[in-house]
């Protein structure tokens, strides 16, 4: 059993006054405990867990031969590559030196002219990270994906070429 005993300093206070003594007084702290752990287990029991998300992961379809690449139009594609300071290189086509820059506030703007403008079969979408992106972006960007209904992209590594475009576009404009 749970208890607290407060005990008083009896007797005399001042000069010729004399008070009663005062008795200890016991409080018993069991019932505290006891509801303690009726809302510890009342909480446990009403509070939901968090189900896990994920997103959905689209998968190329099979095909018989394994070294047949899945071809895509250059006309549909588009790729976006994620540079450092929150930056989006873009590109149409296969041609890199045609770059462009925007923000993650207006990617989804080129995203849906490119979705627009393209049929949906040919539209693919290519998204390459380099070394100094961060976590964040990508995950931003492949958010832009879920949001905009685009079934086909991928995500792979910048070519050493269109590493080094980036690097050079960095450096002529001042980013650290």
């Amino acid at each position: 059993m749970a208890e607290m005993e407060v005990k008083s300093s009896g007797g005399k206070k001042g000069p010729g006054v004399k008070k009663g003594k005062k008795l200890s007084t016991r409080v018993d702290l069991t019932p505290m405990v006891d509801l303690g752990f009726l809302l510890i287990t009342f909480f446990i029991f009403t509070t939901t867990v968090t189900q896990a998300t994920a997103m959905k992961l689209n998968m190329p379809k099979d095909t018989k031969d394994k070294n047949q690449e899945n071809k895509v139009k250059e006309s549909g594609s588009l790729t976006l590559m994620l540079g450092k300071g929150n930056v989006i290189y873009y590109y149409y086509g296969s041609d890199p030196t045609k770059m462009q820059t925007t923000g993650y506030k207006d990617v989804r703007k080129i995203i849906l002219d490119k979705k627009k403008n393209t049929p949906a079969d040919d539209l693919f979408i290519i998204i390459k990270p380099d070394k100094d992106a961060t976590y964040k972006n990508a995950v931003d960007v492949l958010d832009e994906m879920t949001i905009n209904d685009i079934n086909r992209y991928a995500m792979v590594d910048p070519t050493p070429d269109e590493y080094g475009l980036i690097q050079k576009t960095e450096q002529a404009g001042g980013v650290k």
